[in-house]
Parts: C-alpha cells; sequence; structure tokens
C-alpha cells in the first residue's frame, strides 16, 4: 500500500486499483465525541457519493467500513485538474462541464463543500482506440479497426451477409471528457441557496487563487455550465450577496 494523500481530516492509501480513505483521529478531542465525528462524517460522505454517482463522474464506493471510520473507493486514473487545467487545450470546455456538474449536484440538493480543482480530476477520451465486438456463438471477440482478419474467412464472409452480427461498443474516441468529482468530506444535503451560492463561491477562490492567469475566462465558462440548470437563477443571485459580506469583512 503506498501513502498518496494525507490532509487534515484523512489518510488516502492506494491499494491495486483502490484508493482507501482513513479518517484520522483527533486527539484534541474527547476520545467518545471523535469516534462520533468521524464515524457520522464517513457515512455521511458514503451517503453523497451512493446519491452523485447516478448524477456526475464520481468514484464508487467498494466497501464501507463504518466500525473503523473507512471507505474503500475505486482509483481513478487521470490528470489532477489542479496541475493541469491551464496546460489544456480544451480548458474552456472542461470549465463549462465543472459548471453543468455543480448544477447537476445542486439540482439534487448535494453541496461539494471543497470545489477546488484539487478535488477535481480529468480523463481525455482517447482518440486511438475503435473496439467492436463481434458475436459468436454468444461469444465477444474483440476486433480492432473493424479489421476482421483475426477471425477465418468463412466468418468474414458471414459477416459480410450480414449472417453474423458485429456489435459496436462506444469506445473511447467517441466518449466524451470526464470531469471526476472527488472528496466529499466536506458535503452535505441542502437545497438552500445560501448553501449553493457558498459553494460557488469556493470555485470561484480557488480558480482566482490557482489560476488566476486565466481566471476570469474560466469562471465564465463555469457559469455558462452552471446556467443550463432552470434553478441557477435563485443561487447566483445569492452569490452577489456572499461576495458582497466577504468584501465587507475584508475591509475590516
Amino acid at each position: 500500500m503506498t501513502i498518496i494523500s494525507q490532509g487534515a481530516e484523512a489518510i488516502l492509501t492506494k491499494k491495486g486499483s483502490n484508493v482507501i480513505k482513513d479518517r484520522i483521529k483527533k486527539s484534541y478531542r474527547l476520545p467518545e465525541i471523535d469516534t462520533r465525528i468521524r464515524k457520522q462524517r464517513t457515512k455521511k460522505e458514503a451517503r453523497l457519493l451512493n446519491k452523485a454517482q447516478s448524477l456526475i463522474p464520481v468514484p464508487k464506493i467498494i466497501k464501507l467500513d463504518e466500525k473503523n471510520n473507512k471507505i474503500t473507493l475505486e482509483y481513478i486514473e487521470g490528470k489532477k485538474l489542479s496541475d493541469n487545467l491551464d496546460k489544456l487545450t480544451n480548458n474552456l470546455k472542461i470549465c463549462k462541464t465543472i459548471g453543468k456538474q455543480i448544477s447537476i449536484l445542486h439540482d439534487n440538493g448535494i453541496i461539494h463543500g471543497d470545489l477546488t480543482t484539487s478535488n477535481m480530476i480529468y480523463i481525455p477520451s482517447n482518440k486511438n482506440k475503435v473496439k467492436n465486438k463481434l458475436i459468436k456463438n454468444n461469444t465477444k471477440v474483440e476486433l480492432s479497426n473493424n479489421n476482421l482478419t483475426d477471425i477465418s474467412r468463412n466468418e468474414r464472409a458471414r459477416v459480410h451477409e450480414g449472417t453474423i452480427n458485429i456489435k459496436h461498443e462506444p469506445s473511447d474516441s467517441e466518449a466524451s471528457d470526464k470531469v471526476y468529482f472527488i472528496d466529499f468530506g466536506l458535503g452535505y444535503e441542502s437545497n438552500s441557496p445560501e448553501d449553493k451560492a457558498v459553494d460557488l463561491h469556493l470555485i470561484k477562490q480557488a480558480l482566482e487563487a490557482k489560476h488566476f492567469k486565466h481566471y476570469e475566462k474560466y469562471w465564465k465558462s463555469i457559469l455558462e455550465g452552471y446556467h443550463t440548470s432552470a434553478n441557477s437563477k435563485a443561487a447566483l443571485n445569492r452569490l452577489n450577496k456572499v461576495e458582497l459580506r466577504g468584501r465587507y469583512k475584508q475591509a475590516y
């Protein structure tokens, strides 16, 4: 096992194709209170991930260990957006996708609670792979680039005659680029415009801090994506008030 990340709340350890999230004990809390808090947060995060996985790309839960406050998740092999967003040629499209996915979460009452590009993983569509499946005696035989040389001459003739079917499955080249949202440890359920606005304020601040050279166009694209929700107006109106409060505090 390899430790891949250690934060204030948890340690992430990679084991094979999975990641184990282990919530850290806090010595400054009473043991019984610490145990209760870690258990509650572990269960809450698992609940949010289960709800979110039917909505947007998020890691799937492999195992929930409530007794030891651990969640085993699938490991997402991709590019951490905080380190790669500025290098990508389609970064504005990615930001629009981010905005859409935030709106989907919000429309379903999910507040992420820690929206930063550090908690997003980008997986580009692969332009080079084309996969087809030959259905042969109820067995799928993978073909490459429609190449039928892997099957017999007689079978090739039957393919062209239509007596053997080739099932074309969506390939990586046809798949859309994906942005996975990870780490729902600070998330919760709410339909409040205030909570949604704070979530948006977090990603806006994160862009300004980490991607300051391109911050304005990134944020514009995120808003474009977020506007795809019919419910976006209330949260965005509230966002103005949240930002005004922040500026007022900074002034003093």
